[in-house]
Formats: structure tokens, sequence, C-alpha cells
């Protein structure tokens, strides 16, 4: 069989660095202001899996939230799907949410979340549960997750699906699921689908997760691109029927680099938003969103089940602007390089919160909940993550200095 040629870490960055100049050619011209007469709205509804629920094709993610107005925007503009989660800013995040729903609960999807260990009991659940509902001001949720699932053992806690059969039958929760983005997130979907432990998982999905963009990004070589077994694992998930909704859709979003080489045919994060609603294997997508603007802007690309001509010129200059220092989601090649146990995805992840959202605060909270942090890079000596990663991420540059900014 004729070995298929690869590109060193180093000649992959080149190549992606020169083909986005080459991009420059073709037209791109900055953001007008004003893209559209009417005002964004959510243009498409979508039935989420088997739990009939029909859910707006972009939600509102607030990880962030701290304005009850952003609430009633994003209400006005038709998005009924709201995520959040009792660990979101200190529990504010919930507590904004519950009253700016206060009289209209009937018009939203209320999602959160909690982080139920290997051992966690179901009485802990439970009680995490509680504190949702009263912060929320409601009686129900109506899709429970398990948050940041990244080990397969706390799937198999037994305690979890007793405790979600529990409170289906009390009416605090409707549905049940698994939200994830780490490095073991393939292993855990697998698990959760095969022992039909979830009826909606919320998963990292981008497009630096599929093989077909890096391949049409490099079709002019002889080079395969190394990608995770993401696409797989959800397309099981949707003959499942099990409600697939996307998370990290903006691939570290640094939006302001984009700026200049946005077009009145879409914005960066409108490109993103419609690559990830054209794929048949997922749903719908959820994104944090800080302004009313930003509301605005995402729901410009509602209503799309396909890309716009343009828009691949825009992901391939952010990919080759920004993706040397991104990792994958679901990509875990790189944990067994590491003789200390350090998880190096979710240590970028978190890195990714403090550089690329400009948001520390956040970031040094993921980093506390980190089982193991990345203080033992501080003097290691072994260097044996260095080329580690197949998407030639500098993970030892990346890492270097990371404890000491986020401990």
């Amino acid at each position: 069989m004729r070995q298929i040629p690869t590109l060193s870490a180093m000649d992959r960055r080149e190549f992606l660095r020169r083909t986005a100049m080459a991009g420059v050619g073709l037209g791109l011209l900055p953001l007008s202001e004003a893209t559209a007469s009417e005002s964004p709205s959510v243009k498409r509804y979508v039935r989420l899996g088997r739990t009939g629920l029909e859910i707006s094709d972009i939600g509102f993610g607030g990880s962030r939230l701290r304005e009850e107005k952003l609430v009633h925007h994003a209400l006005d503009r038709g998005i009924n799907y709201f995520d959040s989660a009792e660990s979101y800013t200190g529990g504010t995040s919930e507590e904004v949410l519950g009253r700016a729903l206060r009289g209209k609960r009937d018009r939203a999807v209320l999602v959160s979340k909690l982080k139920a260990g290997a051992r966690s009991s179901r009485e802990e659940m439970m009680r995490t549960l509680e504190g949702s509902l009263s912060r929320l001001q409601t009686d129900r949720i109506d899709i429970y997750l398990n948050h940041a699932v990244n080990d397969v053992a706390r799937l198999q806690n037994p305690e979890w699906p007793e405790f979600v059969a529990q409170a289906k039958q009390a009416g605090k929760i409707r549905f049940a699921g698994m939200s994830g983005h780490g490095g073991r997130l393939v292993e855990c979907l697998d698990h959760a689908l095969d022992h039909d432990l979830v009826d909606v998982v919320l998963v990292g999905y981008n497009f630096g997760q599929d093989p077909a963009f890096f391949q049409r990004f490099t079709s002019r070589l002889d080079f395969v691109a190394v990608q995770p077994d993401l696409p797989r694992v959800l397309a099981k998930a949707v003959e499942k029927r099990v409600g697939v909704v996307a998370m990290k859709t903006l691939r570290g979003g640094r939006l302001n680099d984009m700026r200049p080489y946005e077009s009145a045919k879409g914005t960066f994060a409108q490109a993103a938003f419609r690559w990830v609603l054209s794929s048949p294997n997922v749903h719908a997508l959820v994104v944090t969103m800080k302004s009313t603007a930003m509301i605005d802007e995402y729901l410009g690309a509602s209503g799309w089940t396909s890309p716009e001509r343009a828009d691949r010129v825009l992901l391939e200059r952010y990919e080759a602007r920004n993706g040397s220092a991104q990792c994958r989601y679901g990509c875990s090649d790189c944990l067994s390089s590491c003789p200390r146990d350090v998880p190096i995805p979710e240590v970028l992840r978190t890195r990714m919160y403090a550089d690329d959202y400009g948001d520390l605060d956040f970031a040094r909270e993921e980093y506390a909940g980190l089982e193991t942090s990345a203080s033992p890079c501080m003097d290691c000596a072994t260097r044996t993550c260095a080329g580690s990663c197949p998407h030639g991420i500098d993970i030892r540059g990346l890492l270097a200095g990371l404890d000491r900014r986020l401990a």
C-alpha cells in the first residue's frame, strides 16, 4: 500500500498560515454596519430527539449571566432554550434566570447541570437539584445534565440513574443527560448511549472536529488530517433518538481577530454556527450570550441548514490564525504522554477561558475544580508532552506558567 505522506507540526502550521493569507484575494470586506433590515429572530425550531421538546436552533448560554434584560431580549427574539448550571457565576446565573423568567416560565425550555461524581450519593444529587430549583424559582427543570463528564466512572455510579428515576417520578426534572468537552468525551458518550443513560447530550463540537473540513482545506496536498471520533458517536446518538446540542461552537471564540475579514454575508460567529447547524447529527447549538448585540449577531445564523459560500474562507482563516493553540474537544491522544497524569485537554480548556474568552475569573474557577492541576509542569524535566499532539499544538508552550496564573 502506498504510504500517505504527512506534514510535520511546523509544516501544518505554516501551510495553514499561508492558505489564510491567500484568502485575502477572495474579496472579503469589512463587516457592514447592518446586514439585514429586519430585527434578527429565531427562524427555525427543531424537535430535540425523543424528548419531543421544540427548541430554538440557537440557544441562550448562561455561563456568564448577570443581567435579566439579556433573557428578556432573547425571549423577544424567539429564543426559548436557556442553559445554566448550579456552578455558573456561583449560582448567580440561575438566580438571574429565575427572576427573568418569572411569569414567563412556560415560554422557556430550562436546562441546568450538576457535577455528579463517581461516589456521589443520590441524596447529594437531590440536594443540589433542590438548590437549583430554588434559585430558578421553578418546580421543574426540563433538562438536567451531569456536567462536564470526562470519566466513565461518573456514569457508572449506580446512584445517578436511581437519582434520575426518582427526580423524574417526582416531576422535578423531565429529561436527563450529560455534557462534555474533555479528552475522554467519545468514550463517555459511547458508554452513556450504550447503557441508555441519556435523553440529551450537550457536547463540544465545531468545525475543528470534522475530518471533512480539513480534507477540503488541504485538498491540494496528499494529506489526511488526524481527527477524533466525534462525528461517529453523534450519528449514533441521533440514531438512538437522543437529543444532541452543540456547545464550544466558536472554537475558542477569538471574535475580534476576525472582524476585519467579515462581510455582509456573515460574521465569523455566523459562519461557525452555520457549519454546526448544517450537520445532520446536531439538533441545535447553545452559546454564551453576554450582550443584546451579541444575541442579535448570533441569531443571524438561525434558520440555516447549510453553509454560506463565503463561510469556508472565514473558517479557514480563523484556523490558520488560531488552530495551533486550540485543543480539539474529544481528542485524548496527548493524555498518555504525561508521566504525572496532568489532564492536558482539561487544563488547556481553562487556558482557553483565560486567553481566548478573556475571562480570567471563570478560568480560575474551572482550574480550581480540576482533580489534578498543571503544577507538575513547573518542574517537569521529561518534556514527554512535546510533540504528542497530532494537530501540532505546542502543548509545553501553552502550559508554561499556566499554574502560576490560574492557581
